[in-house]
């Protein structure tokens, strides 16, 4: 499961720059932005984070309390920084990489219009 969040974290922070030319790639990356943004201003749980707590309990360990990102990456990647804008930072890459289509978009159109 933790592999499973990092690969869902990095595809959310950089799949912008592996959609070009894959439309439906793209729509996919756009969703999963999307659902970044709300899981992270949300106060919804991640469906991940609770599979993983499950396995812990079904192991024997103690879960984790509160989102994956605080409980792994906080200490590591944001020490002594609050909660919220760990969030606030996760939500500007999501809206960095919906620019990053509006701005492709933007391009296409344009392109369009000249031809």
């Amino acid at each position: 499961m933790l592999l499973a969040h990092l690969a869902f974290i990095v595809w959310v922070m950089f799949g912008a720059l592996l959609t070009r030319a894959r439309p439906w790639l793209a729509a996919l990356h756009i969703v999963s932005v999307v659902y970044g943004i709300v899981a992270e201003l949300g106060p919804w749980p991640c469906p991940l984070t609770l599979a993983e707590n499950f396995f812990e309990v079904r192991a024997g360990l103690a879960p984790y309390q509160g989102p994956f990102m605080l409980h792994y990456l906080d200490a590591i990647v944001y020490p002594n920084l609050p909660s919220a804008l760990v969030a606030a930072s996760g939500a500007l890459v999501c809206f960095i990489n919906l620019l990053i289509y509006g701005f492709r978009l933007y391009r296409y159109r344009a392109k369009r219009k000249v031809q």
